[in-house]
């Protein structure tokens, strides 16, 4: 077992991920999938995005509109996949971000390796007890195959196309409503994400 420090927000908590569990989700994105290059970018302009019906983690009506005009950074998350750590850098980056406009926005989904099993009351104490997440959670989706949910249908349609390959994508979302595409395996640390986020969000 190898320790992971949790998110630089002193709330968060120390969790245990083991080491083989970790490495064997990234070997299967990188060979199942083809991530030669794991920095998978991909833009284009959605009109819609803002549009679709969502729900809080707690249950509460909402749509992505209320960050128009802001930076958002969506990704769908799991709580039992070996890139779970990710959490922590997630936290870390809306911590960095937020007061200049950036949007961190969690999706559950549990299309891969059924990693996302519990509720979304379990999910949302997961987060916080393990994490100490503070940016928006959303219910649980389905992100892949039938019964997608629309936003994801929009967002998937970022170059180079295709549907989500694993837990922890990432979809860059510019002001303007630009998307860019990452693959699970770029860390919310990677200097192309972070460079990215910087541009998007403009000088301060």
């Amino acid at each position: 077992m190898q320790r992971v420090d949790g998110a630089t927000n002193a709330a968060a908590r120390l969790v245990l991920v083991p080491t083989r569990k970790r490495e064997q989700d990234v070997a299967l994105v990188a060979l199942m999938h083809g991530f030669r290059d794991v920095h998978r970018e991909g833009r284009f302009m959605s009109a819609t995005l803002y549009d679709y019906p969502l729900h809080r983690i707690d249950g509460t009506p909402t749509t992505l509109a209320d960050y128009r005009g802001q930076v958002l950074l969506v990704v769908n998350v799991a709580s039992k996949c070996g890139l779970t750590p990710q959490y922590a850098g997630l936290q870390s980056l809306y911590e960095t971000y937020r007061d200049r406009g950036l949007v961190v926005a969690g999706f559950p989904a549990n299309e891969f390796g059924a990693q996302e099993p519990g509720s979304n009351d379990e999910i949302a104490t997961f987060c916080e007890t393990s994490f100490g997440v503070t940016f928006p959670m959303f219910q649980k989706i389905v992100v892949k195959g039938a019964g997608i949910d629309p936003l994801y249908s929009e967002l998937i349609r970022t170059p180079p196309g295709g549907d989500i390959q694993w837990n922890f994508e990432k979809f860059l979302v510019d002001r303007e409503g630009n998307v860019t595409r990452f693959a699970p395996t770029v860390t919310p640390s990677d200097p192309a994400l972070v460079a990215a986020i910087e541009k998007a969000l403009g000088p301060t």
